[in-house]
C-alpha cells in the first residue's frame, strides 16, 4: 500500500491541478483582487504637485487629472474612462504612498 504525504496539496494553475508542497509564504498569500476601473490608485509612492480636476467635473478618457512627482519625475496622470469625477481624496503638495486612493470616478 502506498503512503501519500500529508503536507502534498493541490494547486490549479490555468485550469491544470498539479500536486505539490506550498510554502508558508505561499498560503499566506495576500489573494489577487481585481482592480477597480472606477478608483485611481497611486502607482508609486510620491508628492501631489497638481490636481486638474474637482468634484463633478465631466472627464474624458485620457484627460490630464492630476500630476504625480515621484523620483524627480513628473507624471501626468489620466483619467481611465469617460465620466464624472465622484471624489478627490487628495490635496496639492500631499505626499502619498502606494497604493492610495486619489480619485474616485462615477460612470455616466
Amino acid at each position: 500500500m502506498e503512503k501519500k504525504d500529508k503536507r502534498l496539496e493541490k494547486l490549479n494553475i490555468n485550469y491544470s491541478e498539479y500536486t505539490t508542497r506550498l510554502s508558508k509564504k505561499f498560503k499566506n498569500r495576500i489573494p489577487y483582487k481585481p482592480s477597480d476601473k472606477f478608483r485611481l490608485l497611486s502607482f508609486i509612492p510620491g508628492t501631489i504637485i497638481e490636481i486638474m480636476v474637482k468634484e463633478g467635473d465631466r472627464v474624458r478618457k485620457g484627460d490630464e487629472v492630476l500630476v504625480l512627482e515621484a523620483m524627480k519625475m513628473k507624471n501626468r496622470i489620466k483619467s481611465p474612462l469617460n465620466g464624472r469625477v465622484k471624489q478627490v481624496d487628495i490635496k496639492t503638495n500631499e505626499v502619498v504612498p502606494k497604493g492610495k486612493l486619489l480619485i474616485e470616478f462615477k460612470p455616466e
